[in-house]
């Protein structure tokens, strides 16, 4: 495939799969997949290419978990070196570089921008609605989100900064973002794991 070439989902779906064994990690995909293709319906953008970087952002997480020996090596370089030899585009390999801050890539793109915006907030609306009696995210909406937010201790992993600085880069108003990137996972709710019990 050449560089400009958008791999099919099915093809990029096999390669995170053979990557990433964790179920979680392979859900949190999903959940980013289908903000990145919600907002890319929003912005008018093509919702394949936006939802394939979604889905691939942290394909090369468990291989490459930051603690490599080398920069090339380490989540996402190494991934992103992967997907270049495989004709992604490019697009794409610097909207998923981008997602992580630590590797130097500016967000320049509408992509970039609501990839970092969505990866940390996923995490976070999946928590919120994993400690629900129901464990349904049917039941999530902004303001639980938002109070969950306040409290450090809870889904202590999830950046909060990341969350508000994403929302104000992509420039949307932070209510309205948690809002829409929940409405877009409820939709995929099933096959997240949070359709309830």
């Amino acid at each position: 495939m050449t560089t400009s070439t958008l791999p099919s989902r099915d093809a990029a779906l096999a390669l995170m799969h053979e990557y990433t064994a964790s179920d979680s990690l392979r859900k949190h995909m999903y959940a980013v997949e289908a903000a990145m293709r919600a907002y890319a319906g929003h912005f008018g953008e093509d919702t394949d290419r936006w939802g394939i970087t979604g889905l691939m952002h942290d394909f090369d997480y468990e291989r490459w978990p930051n603690a490599a020996h080398s920069p090339t090596d380490e989540h996402p370089a190494g991934g992103v070196r992967l997907l270049r030899e495989r004709g992604y585009p490019e697009d794409m390999l610097e909207a998923i570089l981008g997602h992580a801050s630590y590797s130097g890539v500016p967000r320049v793109t509408q992509m970039a921008k609501a990839l970092f915006a969505v990866d940390e907030l996923t995490g976070l609306i999946t928590a919120t609605a994993l400690v629900r009696p129901s464990k349904s995210v049917h039941e999530v909406d902004a303001r639980s989100v938002r109070k969950k937010m306040k409290d450090k201790a809870f889904a202590r992993g999830v950046n909060r900064d990341d969350v508000v600085n994403g929302a104000t880069d992509l420039g949307v108003d932070l209510d309205w973002h948690i809002q829409f990137v929940t409405d877009a996972m409820k939709a995929r709710a099933e096959s997240l794991g949070l359709a309830g019990i």
